[in-house]
């Protein structure tokens, strides 16, 4: 049975393996209400799955860490677990699937576990790991179904407590639902009346449709930017613990997690992967119930790719307003294409290309197409410079 002695028996555990994450107080995510930080992504491994997976192997018996354990993850759980049993000397066997990023299987080696490469997909690699359990007597370490794992994962809530006792709104990343098992468990027997949401993509609401079906839900697909979170299927114990101590479960977009990670980068100048930057998302864009509240944003992660974080800055900067693209149709005769620069750069925007298409004019050969693609301060100000053109007598075509 789960209870919050053994929370605080994690706490005990983790003391000395935790990097310390205190809550940093920000003005830049809802100006309506008061907005903390719990910034995981400077965890050691870079997110908070160390607490779960450390807490839960240090609990093996002595048979059973002589054995070593085995794992299935394509990243933080990962390496949480390649962590924790490597400072216990224990023997760690992660199954990931072939087409896991390189940066993440070459972190896990080098936090010294052994990596099995699986053909195909998460699902071909979870049925390797169990298989290697069954035949060579491992532990599997789940990564979320699993009451120690819960019980690691709600140390946050131990600790955000302690810092700020008189939190009203806890906001945390979902995926399977053990990291949010374990903050509303322990925050809700400490102190009822604190309000616990959980937030996923809308591409990858597994918890989502299981409480609104009243059972665990398993998706056909998960399609996210925010892979840490992108399970199709919650657990059953995970699921359980949801239904009776989570106070709602929100769904933000791609466009408006970009936004979230940009906003951490500029304003913070914290790096959070896309499952790390949901819970600033949903308070960012008023999906969760905060005004007048003292709020914890869980910033769960910062494990993304670089590659990946420039695409994402790409997309933050044009769900914010800050890029456009705007398409102007105009005269195709010598100075128009000049005088439409002029308007535009004369507004306060920085001109970063110009494209000047003839194709685009459906057969009207005295018309073309020029798009400008700018940086601009914010949806206003793209909005007064469409409206200026229009004035100004052109045509903007993609308003």
């Amino acid at each position: 049975m789960l209870t919050i002695d053994k929370f605080y028996n994690a706490r005990i555990v983790l003391e000395n393996i935790l990097r310390k994450t205190d809550l940093v107080h920000t003005k830049k995510v809802n100006t309506t209400c008061e907005v903390y930080l719990k910034p995981e992504c400077l965890q050691r491994t870079g997110s908070f799955k160390i607490r779960g997976a450390y807490y839960k192997i240090s609990q093996l018996s002595d048979e059973e860490k002589a054995k070593g354990v085995v794992a299935c993850s394509a990243g933080n759980h990962a390496q949480g677990v390649a962590l924790g049993a490597t400072s216990m000397g224990i023997k760690s066997l992660i199954c990931l699937p072939e087409a896991a990023p390189m940066s993440k299987v070459e972190a896990t080696r080098r936090l010294g576990a052994e990596i099995c490469l699986v053909p195909g997909v998460y699902d071909d690699a979870y049925n390797r790991a169990l298989a290697m359990r069954d035949e060579f007597g491992y532990t599997f370490i789940h990564p979320f179904n699993d009451e120690n794992i819960i019980a690691g994962q709600g140390t946050i809530a131990l600790e955000i407590l302690e810092e700020l006792p008189d939190v009203d709104v806890i906001v945390v990343p979902v995926g399977g639902g053990g990291l949010i098992s374990g903050v509303a468990y322990a925050a809700k027997t400490l102190n009822p009346n604190i309000k616990v949401y959980g937030v996923q993509a809308e591409n990858a609401a597994s918890m989502v449709q299981s409480l609104e079906a009243k059972e665990p839900v398993l998706l056909t697909s998960v399609s996210t930017l925010a892979d840490g979170i992108a399970v199709k299927k919650p657990g059953d114990l995970t699921f359980d613990i949801c239904s009776n101590y989570v106070d709602g479960v929100v769904t933000v977009s791609e466009e408006e997690i970009c936004a979230a990670i940009l906003r951490l980068i500029e304003k913070k100048k914290m790096v959070a992967e896309g499952a790390g930057a949901v819970a600033v998302a949903a308070v960012m864009f008023d999906k969760i119930p905060v005004e007048g509240k003292k709020v914890v944003c869980l910033v769960s992660g910062g494990n993304i790719d670089v590659t990946t974080l420039g695409r994402v800055i790409s997309s933050g900067l044009i769900a914010s307003g800050r890029l456009c693209s705007i398409h102007i149709e105009v005269n195709d005769q010598p100075g128009t294409l000049a005088q439409t620069c002029a308007i535009v750069s004369k507004l306060g925007a920085n001109i970063i290309s110009v494209h000047h298409d003839r194709a685009m004019s459906k057969g009207n050969v005295r018309v073309c197409v020029v798009k400008l693609t700018a940086e601009t301060r914010n949806e206003e100000h793209l909005l007064e410079i469409k409206s200026t053109l229009k004035k100004k007598g052109f045509n903007v075509v993609n308003d």
